[in-house]
């Protein structure tokens, strides 16, 4: 499955290096090409080679979506028992797809996620590329140096459970821990230079990725029960706050009892920053509260992956 925007001089020599290689090792298979909206001639090229070859389908967008959008299609049009995923520009080797599928069907891997270890790129994409990754890998517990390689595999289960939305294609190895699929591998993958085009990501996506990697930890953990973030939060926020008030009214009081001159409650800013805390601290409490309510009405509050059943 190759989704791909602008890419119409790669796509011939792109497919038939994979049927080459795929041929040669006696594997059958379907190549899904999914555009993104281009702008160039890269359908007329999909729809020529579709017309040479069988195993080759074609997903059109009406406009740009993203590659999210076109990896989630592609993964609900799939049909086979391994779902490989690359890029259209060459930079990757279908050579690897071999490797990549016996590491699904032999050694039962849910997913395994390429790794370029040697890159052909500048330093201002590798080294923002590493911080990315070792962010990732920290927050995660996913021990994957190249979370964001077009080059994968997949069981059809974890493509079949997951959905991949907004910019969450460079996450897709997290989507799947959070539903479970926790065998997650690693291959060292060729990278080839650039032969046509240019790339389509800037600097950016490294900012919109960490932004990412927030909300999808949030969702992955707190999706089914919200009140378990807010509530902790508030509740904290709301005992320093009670605190802190207490604190000065005992304090107030004690001076007073002692004749020694104290200034009112009022007139200390800590006793706003103590104010501002249990306001807060209850607001978090009905934020968590309206979470649970939307959380139980939600069309999927019960929708859980069964991996197997036994009769």
């Amino acid at each position: 499955m190759i989704p791909l925007l602008n890419e119409a001089e790669s796509l011939p020599e792109l497919t038939r290096w994979i049927a080459r290689v795929l041929t040669a090792r006696g594997l059958s298979y379907e190549v899904i090409l999914i555009d993104d909206g281009s702008t160039d001639d890269s359908w007329a090229v999909i729809e020529a080679l579709a017309g040479q070859d069988m195993a080759l389908r074609g997903i059109r967008f009406n406009r740009n979506y993203g590659k999210s959008a076109a990896l989630n299609v592609g993964f609900a049009a799939t049909l086979g028992r391994v779902v490989c995923t690359m890029d259209a520009d060459l930079q990757d080797s279908p050579e690897e797809l071999p490797e990549l599928y016996r590491m699904i069907t032999e050694d039962g891997y849910d997913l395994v996620s390429g790794w370029k270890q040697k890159r052909y790129d500048p330093l201002s994409k590798t080294i923002p590329t590493k911080l990315f990754n070792a962010a990732t890998r920290a927050i995660s517990g996913i021990q994957l140096h190249d979370f964001n390689c077009g080059l994968k595999a997949y069981d059809q289960r974890v493509t079949k459970a997951i959905e991949v939305y907004g910019e969450m294609h460079r996450y897709i190895p997290v989507i799947a821990k959070w539903n479970g699929f926790k065998k997650i591998g690693e291959k060292v993958v060729q990278h080839q230079e650039r032969k046509y085009g240019v790339t389509k990501f800037g600097l950016e996506r490294f900012i919109f990725g960490f932004l990412d990697l927030a909300s999808i930890t949030f969702v992955g953990k707190f999706r089914r029960r919200p009140m378990h973030f807010f509530g902790t939060l508030g509740t904290l926020s709301f005992f320093i706050g009670t605190i802190l008030t207490l604190w000065l009214v005992g304090e107030k009081w004690w001076l007073a009892v002692h004749n020694l001159k104290a200034r009112n409650v009022t007139d200390q800013p800590l006793f706003f920053l103590a104010l501002v805390a249990v306001i807060v601290g209850m607001q978090l409490f009905l934020a968590g509260f309206l979470g649970e309510l939307v959380q139980l009405n939600g069309p999927k509050r019960n929708d859980y992956l069964v991996r197997e059943t036994l009769r």
